[in-house]
């Protein structure tokens, strides 16, 4: 194929991922309107921007800016971290069934906050938060760590995948023990492991921002590497990368992300399974634009969820995390019976 007749091919390409770009956005921005206006009390679109711009201190404008609002930025950032961190770890490890868990991420951050209960009397939100991630970035680098054992030039995707398995076994067994033995441990690792956006105070925003930041520009910094590892390694090499480094990266991208939103949130199940998919039946494999997309449509799912819980069972409300695997579950095998596996 002329060079003459490529470029436009390549000019329409990237004008349909433009234009799907700021679809998700124009999403993602009706999804935080609905999450700021719908719940067990609905407030007007009005009411809503006044609490926003002009708050007077009425009940409308308490719960917006102290409920709502903190409530939908953490559930943006989560989706955005659950999402983009996915799609590293499926290309990472080429396995269409890897998640962020798969690195030993959600029981690392489970391990840390029960034995926290145990060893140091914990009580507070904010302190699990931090014991959460700890344990989530110790977890981690462990697997990272196994998964080098033995090999030469870094981890592979089979190692880590091995390494993350039997990491997450050896945590869960562990917080299994610890949570029998202790009742306000059994309390909190039930609650966590629901998965919630409820509850949290913009404190866990702050604390959570920086992580999660500096794992997307690790993300975005890691996408050309990542495509050259599709092409397999020895492509990648003659074409200059370092594969140790770009394994590094990636690890360390997913592990911030991962690890801040797991330990602010809970175990969000299927954000981090079928939002890559997702996003690759938009985008396709280039993960400059795919890392972009999942984010944007985790963002999207998991607020969407976030309200479906909120008006399902009134005036309580289901755990975002519960309403995720009772629409995952289903979707993820509608998914896979319907189309044909993408390669990575």
């Amino acid at each position: 194929m002329s060079a003459t007749a490529v470029a436009p091919r390549l000019h329409g390409i990237r004008h349909r991922r433009l234009t799907v770009l700021l679809a998700l956005l124009a999403a993602v921005l009706v999804a935080i309107v609905l999450s700021i206006t719908v719940g067990s009390k609905s407030v007007p679109l009005a009411d809503a921007w006044h609490a926003l711009t002009a708050s007077t201190g009425t009940e409308n404008d308490i719960v917006i800016r102290s409920l709502r609002v903190p409530r939908t930025a953490l559930g943006v950032l989560a989706g955005i971290a659950l999402g983009v961190a996915g799609a590293l770890m499926q290309g990472h490890t080429r396995n269409p069934l890897a998640d962020p868990g798969l690195l030993g991420v959600t029981q690392g951050a489970a391990f840390a906050m029960v034995s926290s209960i145990i060893l140091l009397g914990t009580s507070s939100l904010l302190a699990y938060i931090w014991f959460g991630l700890a344990g989530a970035l110790i977890a981690s680098v462990g697997v990272f760590a196994l998964g080098m054992v033995g090999g030469r030039g870094g981890p592979t995707p089979v190692t880590l995948a091995l390494a993350g398995t039997a990491v997450s076994a050896l945590l869960y067994a562990l917080t299994s023990a610890i949570v029998l033995l202790d009742e306000q441990a059994m309390d909190v690792f039930r609650f966590w492991q629901a998965g919630s956006i409820a509850a949290r105070g913009s404190e866990v925003v702050w604390q959570v921002l920086p992580f999660i930041l500096v794992g997307l520009v690790l993300a975005m910094v890691n996408a050309p590497g990542l495509n050259a590892l599709s092409l397999g390694e020895d492509v990648a090499r003659s074409l200059g990368q370092n594969i140790s480094t770009t394994r590094a990266v990636g690890v360390a991208a997913v592990t911030l992300l991962s690890g801040a939103a797991v330990a602010a949130c809970g175990s969000l199940a299927f954000v981090g399974l079928i939002v890559p998919h997702l996003a690759r039946s938009l985008s396709g494999t280039d993960h400059r634009w795919l890392l972009p997309f999942s984010g944007l449509i985790g963002a999207a799912l998991l607020l969407l969820a976030d309200v479906i819980g909120r008006v399902v069972a009134p005036p309580g409300e289901l755990e975002v995390g519960v309403v995720l695997a009772l629409l995952g579950a289903p979707f993820f095998v509608a998914l896979v019976r319907r189309r044909k596996p993408v390669r990575l």
